[in-house]
């Protein structure tokens, strides 16, 4: 069969959208470098213009130039034409790209709530309501526990009105304690006014006193 018909070619397998754009963008630049050739030419025949007379001879070297001008023109049009279409085929590649990310987004966002909800099906919220209800329990026995370990024995039963007139007491107390107006009646003798072992002198008031300031006692 394969003899009458022939086999059937093998179909060329689609190129990616960026080598292609590679492609273009390199014959581009390939045609750029051509530019700047005729650009470096170009100039040379100006400057043979500038330095020649008019005459057969400048027309000559006019006409080549002109030549340069135009293969230099079709070069730039050729430029334009493929970075234009490199320009497109970028923008349909970055929105191809855009669309590939979008549906993997999506199919990552239903992969997530199918796990979201597999997981919820694994918990029950009564058991989860038991659950708060059980800790609670524990913890209210916790503190009847505390409260039973830190219990006093012994503590004599005591009025709240007597413990309330005993604070008022002791302030009173703390207040008379720190009241020292009484010391300013009471006055230190004065010092001695003369050495020990002198006879006796009178004071400034002209009463006689001992070496020690104080009153002499009459003999």
């Amino acid at each position: 069969m394969n003899r009458i018909f022939g086999r059937e070619k093998p179909r060329e397998a689609p190129q990616n959208l960026t080598d292609v754009i590679k492609g273009v963008d390199n014959r581009a630049d390939s045609i750029d470098g051509k530019i700047a050739k005729l650009d470096v030419e170009l100039k040379k025949y100006k400057d043979q213009m500038v330095k020649m007379r008019e005459g057969p001879a400048k027309n000559n070297v006019k006409q080549k130039a002109l030549r340069v001008l135009k293969q230099k023109k079709m070069y730039e049009s050729q430029v334009d034409s493929l970075r234009q279409q490199a320009f497109n085929m970028e923008q349909t590649n970055f929105a191809t790209q855009s669309l590939k990310d979008t549906q993997a987004t999506i199919v990552a966002m239903k992969a997530g709530v199918k796990t979201m909800q597999k997981e919820i099906n694994k918990l029950n919220i009564d058991q989860i309501e038991d659950l708060q209800d059980e800790i609670t329990d524990m913890l209210e026995l916790h503190e009847e526990l505390q409260g039973a370990l830190g219990r006093t024995y012994g503590m004599p039963e005591i009025d709240d009105d007597e413990l309330q007139a005993e604070l008022d007491a002791l302030g009173d107390e703390i207040a008379l304690d720190e009241d020292t107006s009484y010391l300013d009646e009471v006055k230190a003798p004065a010092a001695p006014i003369k050495e020990p072992g002198t006879d006796s002198l009178p004071n400034k008031d002209g009463v006689l006193v001992d070496e020690f300031g104080l009153p002499q006692i009459p003999a």
